[in-house]
């Protein structure tokens, strides 16, 4: 029998460009000759309630609720209903791209209703001017300016959304909370159970007509993060409702990560099969077993329900794809100009993650360091390192661009080897391939300046990368392999080139007191200010089971909170770390000092009061003051 293919990705995952996921699957999959095709449902239901007929049924809900459990969100959107239906389809519009004489309009100020979501125009610290959009864009850049007025009015009717038609929704994690390291299936199964919210029923109406559109026989389910678990699932249920002959496959990041010991067989009540780790190989198993030419007994890497109605999990040991063998991602199918480029922050680098249309591309497979403690360096994605070619890697750009017609390339490396990075930007040079592109990498001493300005002429325009915590006692206890002193120059050689930097960073490392946390911040605020980079982003220290400090607590002085019995999702440990510092306490004061300074203000600030608010006593930097200017300049 001949198998069709689609593969969809549920809400939520962002609105600017496609997850990659099922553009690698559906490459890979008609580079083999099979019928694949793909469909973007996060997309279309973001979308499907974005229109004027979507804000009436918003404004039914909204008006379901009882005034005094009404948000400040909800009483605005029915305060100024009308102007709402009135405008959401032109700024959709605009925000996709279409309409960019609307960009005037919206900049008057009059054009669309303002909600509690506009008051962050004015909340900058110790700033003497409060038009922070002034700052940014000046008399010019009216494009942007505009961009962002449109993405805060957004926010308000994302706020609505979630306030009054379903509590759940979020623009990126949509109900995470029922699935991010749960140990049994029951919060999912009860939601899935209750009666479907306006979204939910939105959903089903567009999984409906993309089944009736492609007529599958086989449904991949692609769940990135645990806040699209709720929604595949909801896609699942209307699949089997409707199609109980169809079958359905899980995977995807979250299921790699989190799902590994799984034994709650009531997911099967909607999907048939979950795979790990890398898709190809269980995919073309899988594929095999449908069509009656191999055993289940053979399938890799998959989990199912057997005839004892238990989980049995299956693993043929068959190769995996090659990296040079998987062929080019296809974006075909998928709306490439119904995306909307949001601007949700003024920060020049920072905005790359949500505002245009970037095409993902991974460069090599796995991590060639994997040796960080916080990391799961012990999963596939990240242990299995393999390389292909800087011709191919080229060639597969060239045919990207063929497709879609845009220049633009996020490579999605856990961290890109520096190595194939320069013989990259050399190929690309040589075959003169002209293409923006920006990637994550370990800021390590191999990228020099002069490699820096290697890859700014092949196209470089931004690079990401972890500094975690700034501070070398807990770089060497993460075995990041890099320090402070390294950092800030192989970062200044990149803004030296003209690329953006930004800097992942860390706090609630296990023993990170809270001198340690002052001084990070102190580095943090030098490295702004002297130009080393533009951007970051602080992450609360997450501990999980598949890392060293998971697998090796003792090794980082703390002792791990012991795991109830689970049947379904492991992912994070608690842990007693013997400092007890209250790191949650500290996150705020952090984040809203690099808020401050990814705005070009408050560097003159010392940097223990930006925790003022707390009630512990907070110690002063020990830091010199002229640390990163002797790194850079001795």
């Amino acid at each position: 029998m001949s198998m069709k293919v689609l593969s969809l990705i549920p809400p939520m995952t962002q609105l600017n460009t496609p997850y990659p996921s099922t553009a690698y699957i559906t490459g890979f999959l008609r580079s083999r000759g099979i019928n694949a095709v793909q469909e973007d449902l996060a997309l279309a239901l973001v979308l499907s309630f974005f229109t004027p007929e979507g804000m009436a049924e918003i404004r039914v809900e909204a008006l379901r609720v009882p005034e005094e459990n009404r948000s400040a969100s909800v009483n605005f959107f029915l305060d100024h209903f009308d102007s709402y239906q009135t405008t959401v389809s032109p700024v959709i519009h605009f925000l996709q791209g279409r309409d960019s004489t609307l960009s005037h309009r919206i900049n008057t100020r009059d054009f669309l209703p303002e909600g509690p979501r506009f008051t962050a125009l004015d909340v900058f610290e110790d700033e003497e001017s409060t038009d922070s959009l002034a700052w940014a864009f000046g008399a010019l850049g009216s494009q942007d300016r505009a961009r962002h007025l449109a993405t805060l009015y957004l926010n308000d009717l994302s706020d609505v959304l979630r306030d009054a038609v379903d509590d759940r929704f979020e623009f990126v994690r949509y109900a995470e909370s029922l699935a991010s390291s749960q140990p049994t299936f029951t919060p999912l199964a009860e939601a899935l159970k209750a009666s479907p919210t306006l979204m939910d029923l939105h959903l089903q109406e567009l999984t409906t007509k993309a089944i009736e559109r492609h007529q599958p026989s086989l449904v991949l389910l692609s769940i990135p993060f645990p806040g699209a678990m709720y929604a595949a699932l909801r896609i699942a249920q209307a699949i089997k409702d409707a199609h109980p002959e169809i079958k359905i496959a899980l995977g995807g990041g979250y299921v790699n990560t989190e799902l590994r010991e799984l034994s709650d067989v009531r997911i099967f009540d909607y999907v048939d099969f979950i795979t790990l780790d890398s898709g190809e190989r269980p995919l073309l198993a899988l594929l095999d077993h449908l069509q009656g030419k191999r055993s289940a007994e053979r399938l890799v890497r998959t989990f199912i329900r057997n005839s004892k109605n238990q989980v049995q999990y299956l693993n043929w040991q068959e190769p995996d794809v090659p990296f040079e063998e998987v062929g080019t991602a296809t974006w075909d199918g998928l709306p490439l100009d119904s995306y909307l480029s949001l601007l949700d922050m003024l920060n020049p680098m920072h905005r790359l993650w949500s505002d245009g249309r970037w095409n993902k591309l991974t460069v090599a497979h796995g991590c060639y360091w994997k040796k960080c403690s916080f990391c799961d360096v012990s999963l596939d994605y990240i242990s299995r390192y393999e390389t292909a070619s800087a011709s191919l890697l080229v060639d597969r750009i060239e045919q990207i661009v063929a497709e879609t017609g845009q220049t633009g390339f996020h490579f999605v490396d856990e961290a890109a080897p520096p190595k194939i990075l320069k013989a990259l930007a050399e190929e690309l040079i040589r075959r003169k391939v002209l293409i923006s592109w920006w990637g994550n990498i370990r800021f390590e001493k191999t990228f020099t300046p002069e490699l820096a300005d290697l890859l700014a002429r092949s196209g470089c325009i931004a690079m990401s990368g972890g500094l975690e915590v700034a501070s070398d006692r807990l770089l060497n206890l993460m075995k990041k392999g890099v320090s402070v002193e390294q950092v800030a120059q192989v970062t200044k050689g990149f803004s030296n080139a003209g690329i953006l930097v930004h800097a992942y960073l860390m706090y609630g490392f296990p023993t990170q007191t809270v001198q340690e946390t002052v001084d990070a911040l102190e580095y943090v605020r030098q490295l702004f200010e002297h130009g080393c980079i533009q951007s970051g982003f602080f992450h609360r220290f997450t501990c999980t089971v598949h890392s060293p400090v998971g697998m090796n607590p003792q090794e980082y002085g703390i002792e791990l909170i012991p795991l109830p019995e689970i049947t379904f999702a492991k992912n994070d440990v608690l842990f007693i770390d013997p400092t007890g510092v209250d790191h949650d306490a500290l996150g705020r004061g952090l984040k809203k000092a690099i808020y401050n300074y990814m705005h070009g203000v408050g560097f003159d600030i010392k940097v223990q009061s930006w925790f003022d608010a707390l009630d512990i006593a907070i110690p002063k930097t020990k830091v010199p003051k002229n640390f990163i200017e002797n790194a850079l300049y001795r």
